[in-house]
């Protein structure tokens, strides 16, 4: 085999490659000796079958067979003689093939660029512990109390009022006709809520147990049922049963309700979430800081197969004029990840950084532990999909090397409340809002995550 570099621009080099026709032919015949040991035809027995009987019926398979092996063979021992550090998959170029022929073919390898860690001493970054008022933690515990109210029925001439809680059967028409999903049973809602359609619970107002009330409604535009959208609805709806709020007491039998040993412990598990909450936008500015600081002291020519990559996966599933109207802004974004990527990669090389299956399974038993119920799925979904617990090794292994980073920095730390918190935030995402980077912890957001129990973590 000869390997020649026929030109090197930047970090892309190409190489010349050339397999002799006689190496060529010796691995054919191994394999046709091989398959004498496999193949079974009629008229010869198991074994014995002649080579030229093989080559002539299964000629062309072979050889391309065999081409393909000399090519990953070929290639992988010229990049390591050649001591190229890749960057991608290499692509082949097929000058020559053929039986009885010279392999003749080119490589481009796409290579790492060579990179001198500088020290991180003169770095610096601000890192926020955050402090949560009382106030902020009884506004919680209220908002809480007010999500999981208990109710009690009401007497059997008592009308119904924004706030009960209405348990109804009902049974729909459009234009006089019955439609799919027209009936049913034991629906129950919270008066004042319109959780149900729009303009329903109002229509339900001062109905008694028993009563049958009729509703008028549209149905939804977003309808999972196109010929269903918009359209005007009267529902029949006969009262099964009237419930009112109990006055909710904040105390240890509530704090118990919801998963706690007793109210201070409550307290102080709110008081947890909320910090968790807050603490992760902060700990993303810390990061961001270190990492711009990072970027902009290191000048790197980058491969143009990653930055092409990294592009792609941004862009997927854009439509055409936008990919090409973001496309400056893309590629620059794309270059910095890539940049950034390569320079933490580094730093953990040097410095021995590894993840282990151990912390892999802890991190997906935390996961599990914040997802209360839920443990077949999570499970199913990383043993199914291969590419999430690659995704999440990644993740843990650029934490450990950020969190060895903040070991070798200036950390200028912080404690502040929750107001100057959220201005610290706002300011962060101001500049941020068209990368999609906002890292405000809305009220909205921590109910959405938030189990209807308190969990222990």
């Amino acid at each position: 085999m000869k390997i020649e570099v026929q030109k090197k621009r930047g970090l892309r080099t190409t190489l010349t490659i050339v397999v002799d026709k006689k190496t060529i032919q010796q691995k054919i015949d191994e394999r046709l000796s091989e398959l004498q040991k496999e193949v079974a035809i009629r008229g010869f027995r198991p074994g014995k079958v002649p080579p030229s009987v093989i080559k002539s019926q299964f000629g062309k398979s072979i050889y391309g067979e065999v081409i393909d092996k000399v090519l990953r063979e070929t290639s992988n021992k010229a990049i390591s003689e050649k001591k190229l550090k890749i960057a991608g998959q290499p692509k082949i170029d097929l000058k020559q093939f053929g039986e009885g022929k010279d392999l003749n073919y080119e490589l481009q390898i796409d290579c790492l660029p060579n990179i001198e860690l500088k020290p991180l001493n003169k770095f610096k970054a601000n890192e926020y512990k955050i402090k949560i008022e009382k106030k902020i933690i009884e506004n919680k515990l209220k908002e809480i109390s007010e999500q999981n109210k208990q109710f009690e029925d009401k007497k059997d001439n008592e009308k119904s009022i924004i706030g009960d809680q209405v348990t109804f059967d009902y049974s729909a028409t459009i234009d006089g006709s019955k439609f799919d999903g027209s009936e049913g049973k034991k629906v129950q809602i919270e008066l004042g809520k319109d959780l149900f359609l729009k303009g329903f619970d109002e229509q339900l107002v001062g109905v008694k147990k028993g009563e049958i009330k009729i509703v008028n409604a549209i149905l939804p535009a977003n309808h999972p049922k196109k010929e269903l959208a918009n359209k005007k609805t009267i529902f029949e709806c006969k009262i099964l049963s009237l419930k009112k709020s109990k006055k909710s007491i904040i105390d240890d039998n509530f704090a118990k309700m919801m998963g706690a040993k007793d109210l201070s412990d409550l307290k102080s598990l709110v008081e947890k979430q909320i910090s968790s909450q807050y603490s992760q936008a902060l700990s993303s500015i810390t990061k961001k800081e270190i990492l711009d600081q990072i970027e902009k002291n290191y000048v790197l020519d980058l491969p143009i197969n990653l930055i092409e990559q990294e592009i792609d996966l941004m862009t997927r599933n854009l439509k055409p004029e936008d990919r090409e109207k973001y496309k400056e802004k893309n590629e620059k974004i794309a270059k910095s990840r890539i940049k950034l990527g390569l320079i933490l990669n580094e730093i953990g090389e040097k410095n021995n950084l590894k993840i282990s299956n151990e912390e892999i399974q802890a991190e997906i038993q935390k996961q599990i532990k914040g997802m209360p119920g839920q443990e077949k799925m999570i499970l199913d979904y990383y043993k199914k999909n291969p590419s999430a617990t690659q995704s999440l090794k990644g993740s843990l292994y650029e934490e450990k090397i950020i969190n060895l980073i903040k070991t070798k920095i200036k950390i200028n730390s912080k404690e502040i409340e929750t107001k100057e918190a959220e201005k610290i935030i706002a300011d962060f995402n101001k500049p941020n809002i068209e990368n999609n980077q906002n890292l405000k912890p809305k009220s909205s957001e921590r109910q959405k995550t938030k189990p209807k129990k308190i969990s222990k973590k």
